[in-house]
């Protein structure tokens, strides 16, 4: 069932569920919008009313075989599609291999065991690699009965276009500052009004770090930025203290987001995700981009320590440290 959605999760919902029970819901779906909106639950309840043998008022029922199989994980019709573990290195792969595509058409080419729907959920959908891609376009070009293929994708800028072009996209939207300040007091979030200022509005996001401590990390990080910028911490020595901290990623996420609020303030935009390069930013867009690269080198062979101490100096050219 869908109970514990959001409201703007809920109407996004709606429109899905609409469009299948009027025979308009494509075969491949692309769930889009920022990072914590709760794409995947959409996603995962929309999949439970595909699958679900008895569904009520447009939602899964809850109890039919279908949804007791899916919510213990194991419906055979069901698969869901993710970052696995490399049985090399032992780690967790940072992107979405072919094999798993291969792995995912031979199963779409098989009869479903239950005799219902046949779904699959991706996501990450922007992490498949160039060779997955290509993998994946073959199962879309080629729809088959009652089959479902859920991409999630925060980024969906990254999937090619031929891919975007084979899926009908749903958004999810950020919702009113009075949605959001709501349903982040109705589930009980201290200092619901400042994690959601730190969040750009984005309560899925404020509620992550309240829990997490990401909002103290946050402070820490916009702290250590100015006083590089100000010439108070030299960039190597930072540059040495992030690359051994485990929050490396999320640290150089949260200074490429201060980056782009000072990129939208200097434009006096309300979305940064709007953002257009323009010579009196320039430099700090670019550093935007390089801090989002950078987080592509975790779990490389680059010395991290070298690669942020870099990072950092150009910061400090970019005298934003403001």
């Amino acid at each position: 069932m869908s109970g514990g959605l959001a409201p703007w999760q809920e109407t996004v919902l709606e429109r899905l569920v609409a469009a299948h029970e009027a025979g308009r819901l494509g075969h491949a779906l692309l769930l889009t919008g920022a990072q914590g909106l709760g794409k995947h639950a959409v996603a995962q309840a929309l999949a439970a009313r595909l699958l679900c043998a008895t569904p009520e008022s447009g939602r899964a029922c809850g109890r039919c075989r279908h949804c007791v199989l899916l919510a213990a994980g194991t419906h055979p019709d069901f698969q869901h599609v993710t970052f696995e573990i490399n049985e090399k290195s032992g780690k967790l792969r940072t992107e979405v291999i072919i094999d798993q595509m291969r792995r995912l058409g031979e199963w779409f080419a098989l009869t479903p065991q239950l005799g219902g729907a046949q779904v699959a959920l991706i996501d990450p959908a922007d992490a498949l690699n160039r060779s997955a891609a290509n993998s994946l376009l073959k199962t879309l070009e080629e729809p088959s009965g009652n089959r479902f293929l859920l991409l999630v994708s925060h980024r969906s800028h990254q999937l090619p276009a031929t891919i975007r072009s084979r899926c009908h996209r749903f958004e999810l939207r950020m919702p009113t500052r009075e949605q959001g300040l709501a349903w982040l007091q109705a589930q009980g979030v201290a200092g619901a009004a400042d994690a959601l200022d730190a969040a750009r509005g984005n309560p899925g996001l404020a509620a992550q770090w309240a829990a997490s401590g990401t909002l103290e990390l946050r402070r820490e990080v916009m702290s250590e930025l100015a006083a590089v910028a100000g010439g108070r911490v030299a960039p190597l020595d930072l540059g040495k203290a992030w690359a051994a901290d485990d929050a490396l990623d999320l640290r150089l996420q949260l200074a490429a987001e201060h980056a782009q609020r000072l990129c939208a303030s200097m434009q006096g935009l309300a979305e940064p995700d709007r953002l257009t390069a323009t010579a009196d930013f320039q430099k700090l867009s670019t550093w935007f981009d390089a801090a989002n690269r950078s987080r592509r080198l975790l779990g490389t062979t680059v010395r991290l320590d070298l690669a942020v101490a870099g990072l950092l100096r150009d910061w400090r050219s970019a005298c934003v440290g403001q």
